[in-house]
């Protein structure tokens, strides 16, 4: 148990950068003592750990440290492998596919090799396939773009009372599509709602 929580600790760390022993106990649902603790275990270790002190103080990795995802339990690779060799065919329609790909493969070489086949055999034990989405809307794919480039749409766009939103983000559901604006509705809007769509080149913060 405790190997597991230094591992955490370590990942945290590295990337968040400098936190207190108050953050890191939160994250980690243990006492701030138990995190110094584990600190002095650390940095008895060997590993770059700095602790500063006052207002400004905190805890943090030196020497840019980086360490690979390494210490996953037999069933918390297996789970990885199930995860990482799902299909996401919902990354295909909003223009991520290629990109999605290239991810999986990083993080499945970035795994020890031992932590590798352990990966791979829950992926050739179990599949889980999503829905088959082969048909994709063609709407879809411009308004995730509208998602990420943070521009404003107007939906129902050919009607007579035209709806400018904030597209924030896209759920995909078993059965719908939804858009999440930041600007009036609160709601999600279906899929069925959208209507004509018009992506602007003015963008929004959000």
């Amino acid at each position: 148990m405790r190997a597991a929580r230094l591992l955490h600790c370590l990942l945290l760390l590295q990337n968040r950068g400098r936190m207190t022993s108050a953050q890191l106990a939160r994250e980690l649902e243990v006492s701030p003592r138990t995190i110094l603790r584990d600190v002095d275990a650390m940095t008895e270790a060997g590993l770059p750990i700095i602790v500063y002190q006052g207002n400004q103080g905190g805890i943090e990795l030196g020497f840019s440290y980086r360490m690979r995802l390494t210490g996953l339990a037999q069933d918390e690779a297996e789970a990885l492998g199930i995860l990482l060799t799902r299909p996401c065919p919902e990354l295909e329609v909003i223009g991520l596919g290629n990109a999605g790909r290239i991810a999986q493969s990083k993080l499945l070489e970035s795994l020890p090799e031992t932590a590798q086949r352990q990966a791979a055999g829950g992926a050739q034990r179990f599949a889980i396939l999503p829905p088959d989405i082969a048909d994709a809307d063609p709407r879809l794919a411009p308004m995730a773009t509208a998602v990420r480039r943070q521009q404003v749409v107007r939906i129902q766009a050919k009607s007579s009372a035209p709806q400018k939103i904030h597209p924030l983000r896209l759920e995909f559901h078993l059965d719908d599509v939804f858009v999440i604006d930041g600007l009036d509705s609160p709601a999600p809007i279906p899929l069925s709602d959208w209507g004509d769509i018009n992506i602007s080149s003015i963008t929004f913060d959000r």
